[in-house]
């Protein structure tokens, strides 16, 4: 698999995907001109894109998703309620109602229920051949009962939000830092850190941290909370970096 990350942050989100078979995207967010030429920076035309899996349907992670099914047609694959959610995909014709798992060819997706404050919203397990990406954003906590399942993939692409201390101390109202910090929030720094402690393994090869926000966090901070926690769990793990808002983020093949 290759992956690209096309951007990762509260002003949108979206990750392509290749295989031998197909290219997908995970979520939408931005502009349809923006992910038209991110798709074109790294050589492939926007109607080839096949499938979009949207984890949930907050604005950025499917802003763009409007003005792509108009001039594309690719199946878009999402839950039940976030179709519902969607007036712009009532009348479209490639709709992949999702629940536990889809297999496309050489493309095995396992989904899994994540926490945040949408109608639903999800994460993913990216199997092709003998490598497995975990790809899991905007969730306040990570279920324990998911572990298993989770544990030593070949990469992560995990969010890793804020720093809580940067976040209590910045210019967002009482609410809104109210509902980062809850389960149905986003994942701090410090939360992720703890999570890939249990959930990397010998496999491991590369870990993303995604969804930075540009307020409460910074990248040097991010990574470091990070990899201090690995290590005071006895873990040595240095293939770790941010991805960007606007910029493409370009992973070795795994």
């Amino acid at each position: 698999m290759d992956v690209n990350i096309l951007a990762s942050g509260s002003k949108g989100n979206s990750c392509l995907i290749k295989t031998s078979h197909h290219n997908i995207l995970i979520d939408i967010g931005t502009t349809f001109k923006y992910i038209k030429n991110a798709l074109k920076s790294v050589n492939l035309s926007p109607d080839k894109i096949d499938y979009i899996f949207i984890s949930h349907t907050h604005k950025d992670h499917i802003s763009a998703l409007k003005g792509f099914i108009k001039n594309n047609n690719p199946f878009v694959c999402l839950s039940e309620k976030m179709f519902n959610d969607l007036e712009e995909l009532q009348n479209y014709n490639k709709i992949l109602i999702y629940n536990d798992e889809i297999i496309l060819d050489d493309l095995n997706i396992e989904i899994f229920k994540t926490s945040h404050d949408a109608s639903d919203s999800r994460g993913f397990i990216i199997k092709s051949n003998n490598s497995q990406i975990v790809y899991v954003t905007d969730t306040g906590y990570i279920n324990s009962k998911l572990f298993k399942k989770l544990y030593n993939k070949d990469m992560y692409i995990i969010e890793s939000n804020h720093d809580p201390q940067k976040l209590r101390e910045g210019k967002y109202p009482v609410w809104l830092q109210n509902r980062i910090l809850s389960d149905y929030g986003h994942l701090s720094n410090q939360m992720t850190g703890t999570y890939l402690s249990k959930l990397i393994g010998p496999k491991t090869k590369k870990i993303i941290l995604a969804h930075l926000s540009e307020e409460n966090n910074d990248k040097e901070l991010a990574l470091k909370t990070v990899k201090d926690i690995l290590k005071e769990s006895g873990i040595k793990f240095n293939n770790i970096e941010c991805a960007k808002q606007f910029i493409n983020t370009e992973v070795d093949v795994v």
